[in-house]
């Protein structure tokens, strides 16, 4: 069974790609687009999970009810 070696990767012909400036910068556009549109969507997801939390956290923590008179306001009663 043969096994490359590892002096055949330095020997292999070199890959060359001519790309115009043009498709370079509409190729690095459209990867730009794509990772604004990937942190809107996880700034929604992040959004919905911190009203959730919120929701949660609210539950878990009684309210403070106001005091319905001066007395009550003054004694903490």
């Amino acid at each position: 069974m043969f096994y490359p070696s590892l002096f055949d990767s330095f020997l292999a012909p070199t890959r060359v790609i001519v790309v115009s400036e043009e498709r370079l910068q509409a190729a690095e556009r459209k990867a730009k687009q794509e990772q604004i549109e990937a942190v809107e969507v996880r700034i929604v997801e992040l959004t919905q999970y911190r009203d959730e939390l919120t929701k949660q956290y609210k539950e878990l923590v009684p309210e403070e009810k106001e005091p319905q008179s001066l007395e009550e306001a003054l004694t903490g009663g």
